[in-house]
């Protein structure tokens, strides 16, 4: 590749939905784009790895999936590998093996701060359809380093919440259909990039490494965050709150990396997980007890002392969930607090 100051790395994240708009998008570049393409989704660990196949049936452009080391060519698309975070490092791909963000790695978020680490203003980041808001920050990175930032219209998405979350989170350039992503892309594609805004920060490298594998730890954690009362839902760690960021994000001293949306989510779903184990103890705690009476009644001296042993085991384990219950509330309540 050239060093050529033109827009001439494309980051494209999506998750629910995205397959689609990502067909149509491929077949609508020409086989000559001035430009790499960089895809992550939200794939699983165990994901079998055919959108690369699919895409590059409708594409006029190679299309393969990225492999750690491999130099980045022109007018070539790169599919994020499962359980790796696709991140550019000058002219080379780097498969990360750190921490996953968000819940997921592939995360969109690294992929798109690398982008605007290594390259500035000739970095274009696009969002797709998705759930929650997973590449608003790094969005927000590409934008502030002097790069371009689209969005795939709320309205034309099958899940709007990426989005409209990037749009609350950063001005961005553009926003258009499924229908003209790919017209607009091969616009933009090869013209100039303009000056730098501003030159990579500590922070910025600190976070794009942390996806690469490097190892965190308290220490360089208070250089980009300040600790807060929320634990980490990977390790059971302490949260520090991300200072500055847009989207509000939190990373613990693994790395593990959630925006407050995401942590709201999974606080959400602990609880009705919680709700649910409550019910059925209350309900066993309940049938052994009314057991253990009727075996005094009836002179089974023994078995009522078995069934009340059982109802006292199940009363221990009642007051656990309860506890975890309040604890999960308080914390959801603190994590919205600070959104606010």
């Amino acid at each position: 590749m050239t060093s050529s100051a033109t827009k001439d790395i494309i980051a494209i994240g999506g998750s629910a939905g995205s397959g689609a708009v990502l067909k149509t998008l491929v077949a609508d570049l020409p086989a000559n784009l001035p430009a790499s393409i960089f895809v992550t989704t939200h794939v699983p660990a165990n994901y079998s790895g055919y959108l690369p196949e699919i895409l590059a049936a409708r594409s006029k452009l190679p299309v393969t999936q990225a492999v750690d080391g491999q130099p980045i060519e022109r007018s070539h698309i790169y599919v994020a590998a499962p359980d790796r975070h696709l991140l550019l490092a000058g002219e080379t791909i780097k498969l990360g093996g750190g921490p996953k963000e968000n819940m997921v790695r592939p995360s969109i978020d690294p992929m798109f701060r690398s982008a605007a680490l290594s390259f500035g203003p000739r970095a274009v980041g696009l969002i797709l359809t998705g759930m929650l808001n997973d590449g608003a920050a790094g969005l927000q990175a590409i934008k502030s380093h002097g790069g371009t930032a689209i969005v795939q219209h709320p309205l034309d998405a099958e899940a709007d919440q990426m989005p409209l979350a990037a749009l609350e989170a950063v001005e961005v350039d553009h926003v258009a259909s499924a229908a003209e992503l790919g017209g607009l892309l091969a616009s933009i594609a090869g013209s100039e990039a303009g000056p730098t805004v501003a030159p990579p920060s500590d922070d910025l490298r600190l976070e794009v490494g942390i996806a690469a594998g490097a190892r965190l730890g308290s220490a360089e954690l208070r250089k980009i965050g300040s600790p807060t009362a929320l634990t980490c839902p990977d390790c059971h760690g302490v949260l520090s709150e991300v200072r500055g960021s847009r989207p509000l994000r939190f990373r613990c001293q693994i790395g593990h990396a959630f925006t407050a949306d995401v942590l709201a989510s999974h606080i959400d779903e602990l609880d009705e997980a919680i709700r649910v184990a409550m019910r059925i103890m209350e309900e066993r705690l309940t049938l052994v007890e009314r057991m253990a009476r009727d075996a005094r009644d009836t002179g089974r001296t023994a078995v009522a002392e078995l069934y009340e042993a059982r109802a006292s085991e199940y009363r221990r384990y009642s007051e656990t969930l309860r506890d975890a219950a309040l604890t999960s509330l308080r914390l959801g309540r603190a994590l919205r607090f600070q959104d606010l």
